[in-house]
């Protein structure tokens, strides 16, 4: 069992789907969990309350997580809530928006596909080593998208990603001599309300039949894999890109 009792650990994006699995996945563990939401408090509170009913302890920050000033405050927040540290944060903020292909995109589709999916990571991996010492642990939910390139109209997306990935091997080399660990999950269709809104309904169902294990993921099993690697189990992970996609690409 993952030793994370009495941890503490931020989670942007963690009002639903894969941010909500992993908020409740923690809790359930013992972490003490601030969860931040943006746009939808009632899915905030819904996550809130579940995590209550596991018997876990959770607080709510809204906070855009692109804006330096909110997270300065959300990190505050949390440090100042549980006892003046940070030992976990998952970087789980993001989101495809919409799909274009690069003719329909613009200035301001680029920036806010880069900032949501990139400079919010950077922003907020930046801000928690204020709070975080030796034997810290960051997780970053890069994507699929991030090894090859996503799907049709989804390039700044999958760029954000990438980029994701990349600043957690720089950070594994920047940190580790401070006993800080980081690591990326890079999911592949996980049946949430991205898939929901974003992939048509053929899309996948081709997935399902040519997948190794003929299935979408759970948020539940990304939620377990951000456990371990949140933990001192994973003590000698460093600086990975850790694929979790059923077996639909190899890296």
């Amino acid at each position: 069992m993952n030793d994370l009792k009495g941890k503490i650990a931020v989670v942007t994006g963690g009002s639903r789907d894969i941010g909500r699995a992993i908020s409740v996945k923690l809790a359930g563990e013992g972490v003490k969990v601030c969860i931040n939401y943006n746009h939808n408090e009632a899915k905030a509170q819904e996550t809130l309350e579940m995590v209550r009913q596991a018997g876990g302890e959770a607080v709510l920050f809204k906070a855009d997580v692109t804006k330096e000033a909110e997270v300065v405050a959300m990190f505050a927040f949390a440090a100042g809530t549980f006892g003046g540290k940070v030992d976990i944060l998952v970087n789980n903020a993001g989101g495809i928006m919409g799909r274009k292909t690069i003719e329909e995109q613009d200035e301001a589709w680029y920036n806010a596909l880069m900032d949501l999916n990139f400079k919010s990571c950077w922003l907020c991996t930046r801000e928690v080593l204020k709070y975080m010492g030796k034997g810290g642990s960051i997780v970053n939910i890069s994507s699929q998208a991030a090894r090859d390139g996503g799907g049709a109209g989804s390039s700044i997306y999958a760029c954000g990603k990438a980029a994701m990935l990349c600043h957690t091997r720089a950070m594994a080399k920047e940190l580790g001599p401070r006993g800080i660990r980081i690591n990326a999950v890079c999911p592949g269709m996980i049946n949430t309300y991205f898939h929901d809104t974003f992939t048509k309904p053929e899309g996948r169902e081709a997935l399902h039949r040519s997948a190794p294990l003929r299935r979408e993921g759970e948020a539940c099993e990304v939620a377990d894999l951000v456990s371990y690697l949140a933990s001192d189990e994973s003590s000698y992970m460093t600086g990975n890109g850790i694929d979790i996609n059923g077996g639909c690409l190899f890296s």
